[in-house]
């Protein structure tokens, strides 16, 4: 499977029925209003992100969703090691490799966070099957990651072939999707699945993806073969069932 620009916004008109165009003379027109692709999703765009804000009335709404995290270890170790062009070009790589991993199955990159990301599946783009999508999603990551590892290695660039380790952590479940803060606005989802996602990537060793058995509830299709444990997770009173997937 390979990402593939969409002529019109996926959000758009699976939400309003709208046939937002996103590229070509036809979208010229909106862009004079603002309304362009989101970087969150190419195949989105601003408007649909804060839909609910204009047709709800809502500064925010509550949304079923999985939430991926991914982390690229060692990057504090290699940032001490190699030049500044080298770790950001290592860092860059990431990200895009993140994106277009996460943007193949509709999902969207909410945030990059240093050496982090933070994905959502089913938000502005729905899907019944999010949770198996967010899985395929972080395959994907560790795949493009390990792509990527190689090609380091065979061009000698310096790099001992350690780089682009990726831990992943997903959960699913009913978070709050909004805009959140005053002085500075962020369009983003909060809740326990949120944390929980990114304290499951925390524990999540290079190479791994842990997901909670939400996700192995509704994946599974992708998740026959996991096998969990109980974590000890920062800011959890009980331990959590993670699976290795």
């Amino acid at each position: 499977m390979s990402f593939s620009q969409s002529r019109i916004c996926k959000g758009c008109w699976q939400q309003m029925r709208l046939p937002v165009p996103l590229h070509g003379l036809a979208s010229i027109p909106f862009r004079a209003f603002g309304i362009r692709p989101s970087r969150m999703n190419p195949n989105t765009c601003t408007i649909c992100e804060l839909m609910f804000t204009r047709v709800m009335k809502a500064r925010k709404i509550t949304v079923d969703v999985s939430v991926l995290f991914a982390d690229l270890r060692g990057y504090t170790t290699l940032s001490q090691s190699l030049s500044a062009d080298i770790v950001s070009s290592l860092l860059d790589d990431f990200y895009d490799e993140c994106a277009t991993a996460i943007w193949e199955y509709d999902g969207l990159l909410n945030k990059t966070v240093g050496d982090a990301i933070m994905a959502i599946f089913n938000f502005p783009i729905h899907h019944q099957d999010h949770a198996a999508r967010a899985v395929l999603a972080a395959r994907e990551i560790q795949r493009r990651c390990q792509l990527r590892r190689e090609r380091h290695i065979a061009e000698g660039a310096g790099l001992d072939g350690s780089e682009f380790g990726v831990g992943i952590g997903i959960d699913s479940g009913e978070a709050s999707f909004g805009e959140f803060g005053r002085s500075h606005r962020d369009l983003t989802a909060i809740g326990t699945v949120v944390n929980t996602a990114a304290r499951a990537q925390s524990v999540a060793d290079a190479g791994r993806i842990l997901v909670t058995k939400a996700v192995c509830e509704r994946a599974q299709s992708q998740t026959a073969d996991s096998k969990g444990r109980a974590y000890r997770l920062k800011g959890f009173e009980k331990p959590i069932a993670l699976y290795s997937i």
